[in-house]
């Protein structure tokens, strides 16, 4: 079956198909609290940089590059794209079970159009866990980059790694697929990151978010050069060898700059402006759950 090919009503068997694992386990993942995690706000200048490192990996990039899901397509909706990841993020660490579970039933039905076909450079499936656990491992290793930058890197403790899971298990990965230890999620994140190859057709996809080529003229005249030199600020600089992007002295004495006083200014704000937006991503989807709207 190719990706173009799944009809609404096979993508919907196939959404709920995906909860393959026994619904004794599914449930007990669903039950997960969350209380580890201090969500700051300030992450979301990190977004571009954290999306480059999830699709770096070649069945997540082409996955997303082909991908016939035109609602979820940053560079068609990017308003919609930036909302439904931030969601997500706010969903996996700060919800409760009740609204991961939804939230994850809603992402099923999107993911299940993303399947490669014949003609696609490599095999994905976006239902695929070990696919997932590279998306969550970005997401983690980003929360981990956000506190040594902005928070309290005393939070960085095995106990958060561990509940961190949950950035894989809201959606299809099983819990022992998570590495046992932070020990071991560093063996998996530095044999990953050089095992991997981006071709430059993804390169190139991949530069077009560092240029911030998505957003609406007025934004990217606005805000392109602070978006350009803050993504590759915090882009590992493994990362950007693979890019083959270097970071000029300027963006270097910037971004150090605009961090430095960026550290300062959240040691004074209160929880509810550290979290924003992601507190307000949660109250928007409890609305939508309300309203009847649709939740991705």
């Amino acid at each position: 079956m190719t990706a173009d090919a799944v009809s609404p009503s096979q993508a919907h068997s196939l959404a709920r198909d995906a909860e393959t694992m026994p619904r004794s386990t599914r449930d007990e993942l669903d039950r997960v609290q969350i209380d580890d995690l201090d969500m700051l706000g300030l992450a979301v200048l990190a977004g571009p940089a954290n999306v480059i490192m999830q699709l770096a990996l070649p069945a997540v990039g082409y996955g997303v590059y082909e991908s016939k899901v035109d609602s979820g397509n940053l560079f068609k909706r990017p308003t919609k794209r930036t909302r439904t990841t931030l969601t997500y993020l706010a969903v996996a660490a700060m919800g409760s079970p009740d609204i991961r579970k939804a939230y994850r039933q809603a992402v099923n039905k999107s993911h299940a159009y993303v399947r490669s076909d014949a003609d696609s450079p490599v095999k994905y499936n976006a239902f695929d866990p070990k696919l997932q656990l590279w998306v969550a491992a970005c997401l983690y290793r980003g929360w981990e980059d956000m506190q040594r930058i902005y928070g309290d890197p005393a939070k960085i403790t095995e106990e958060a790694y561990q509940q961190g899971a949950v950035m894989g298990t809201t959606l299809q990965m099983p819990r022992d697929l998570w590495p046992a230890t932070r020990a071991d999620f560093e063996a998996y994140w530095q044999q990953t990151v050089d095992e991997l190859e981006i071709d430059d057709t993804i390169r190139e996809h991949l530069m077009k978010i560092v240029r911030m080529d998505f957003t609406y003229p007025a934004l990217r005249l606005l805000f392109g050069r602070y978006s350009e030199t803050m993504t590759i600020g915090f882009l590992p600089e493994e990362f950007r060898k693979k890019m083959r992007i270097e970071q000029t002295p300027m963006q270097r004495r910037i971004f150090n700059a605009h961090n430095a006083v960026a550290r300062q200014v959240i040691r004074f704000m209160p929880k509810p402006l550290r979290e924003f937006p992601f507190n307000v991503m949660l109250v928007d989807l409890e609305w939508r759950r309300r309203t009847g709207r649709p939740l991705v």
